[in-house]
């Protein structure tokens, strides 16, 4: 059995992920999403409802995430087919990082908003009151 690497700190750990991102401002991202890319947004609820949300952006929650964006899985959503790109967003643009750079181990195409929800609202694109419900998969 092959070991994990081992980071001397999640410093570490979140700079080899994002060595291997192809990581989007927000207008960047934005426009990847005019494009055809599904902006997912992984904030537990409570950011959600105190920061609001980004109008399209297909709600899952980060625990859940892999099982609902790999297109082999029985878990996932409606949008996760193969090759759909996915822009992660968190609110601060950290654990996006993490989450997609998972997803891309799994062969997942992902990016992630550089500054997250925060960075997003504050370059005045476009957000919504919050209290989304994650999406649900019935199986």
């Amino acid at each position: 059995m092959t070991s994990a690497p081992r980071y001397s700190s999640v410093d570490d750990l979140l700079a080899d992920a994002r060595s291997r991102l192809d990581r989007l401002d927000p207008p960047a991202a934005a426009a990847a999403v005019e494009a055809g890319a599904k902006l997912v947004d992984i904030r537990p609820i409570w950011q959600r409802e105190r920061d609001g949300e980004i109008p399209g952006a297909v709600i899952v929650e980060r625990n859940h995430l892999e099982w609902r964006l790999d297109p082999g899985s029985t878990a996932r959503v409606e949008d996760a087919r193969p090759g759909q790109r996915w822009v992660v967003v968190c609110e601060q643009g950290y654990t996006s990082s993490l989450a997609a750079d998972a997803l891309n181990s799994l062969g997942v195409p992902a990016s992630d908003v550089v500054g997250g929800f925060e960075a997003w609202a504050a370059a005045g694109l476009p957000t919504v009151p919050g209290g989304t419900a994650p999406t649900v998969v019935r199986h």
